[in-house]
């Protein structure tokens, strides 16, 4: 059944919301789970959602929704159970210069809509998030892993050409003496690569892996341009 992302900066009340609607979703015909911090990090909170992921229950993840990398994660695996899904942005928070980066949801990007916002002690939107949860009509079933021959081969290209890229870019950097908390540079990105340690190749292989393997659920020419950017924050999340 569907899936409910919270994202927000700490302090915005994601955990409060989530409760509510838990409250409200949940019932005699259905129950509502809340998928929270899980051991493990990124790739547990991520099989900890897939598992819950079902045709009867509702989901709401309220854990590691900050980068839009994750949240893209959390759609594709939403598209390959063939369920609905939103996103529930917590808007505000106390902010501060030690909190984790956050990245405001943009409703052009279709891993964050359909998109609701709420402030403060605003109340949820329920009727809306009903609809798009219960209303709309979920994706086709193995849709996103449907095959797309003439995008797919080019895409598949682009994508491997790009992990490629920057892998070359941090090995190189780690290799002129890069130090724990220097950004590491891509050519062509604006946005670099924070390592607090330093990261073998056999490591970084790993995790080229496991972002080709996500983002090959949704081949697509709309995500092109965006790649190198996903990956980098991929790692930057993936690499602690």
């Amino acid at each position: 059944m569907p899936l409910v992302v919270l994202c927000g900066r700490p302090g915005s009340g994601k955990s409060r919301r989530a409760a509510e609607l838990r409250a409200a979703l949940g019932g005699p015909e259905r129950q509502a789970h809340v998928v929270a911090e899980a051991e493990g990090g990124r790739a547990a909170l991520r099989a900890e959602v897939e598992r819950r992921l079902s045709r009867r229950d509702v989901v709401i993840v309220d854990a590691g929704n900050e980068l839009r990398s994750i949240r893209y994660e959390l759609y594709c695996a939403a598209r390959q159970a063939g369920t609905a899904r939103c996103l529930l942005h917590c808007a505000g928070g106390p902010g501060g210069p030690d909190e984790p980066p956050f990245e405001a949801p943009d409703p052009r990007n279709r891993w964050d809509r359909p998109l609701f916002t709420v402030h403060g002690e605003e109340p949820l939107p329920l009727a809306a998030i009903r609809a798009a949860l219960f209303e709309s009509a979920p994706p086709p079933p193995h849709r996103a892993t449907r095959s797309q021959p003439l995008q797919s081969s080019s895409f598949l290209h682009h994508l491997d050409q790009v992990t490629q890229e920057v892998l070359a870019a941090v090995m190189a950097a780690q290799r002129s003496g890069a130090q724990p908390g220097e950004v590491v540079c891509v050519p062509g990105v604006a946005e670099g690569l924070v390592l607090n340690r330093p990261v073998s190749m056999a490591e970084l292989s790993r995790l080229r892996r496991q972002f080709i393997s996500y983002t090959k659920m949704q081949p697509s020419d709309e995500n092109l341009p965006q790649l190198a950017s996903m990956f980098l924050q991929y790692l930057s999340r993936s690499i602690q």
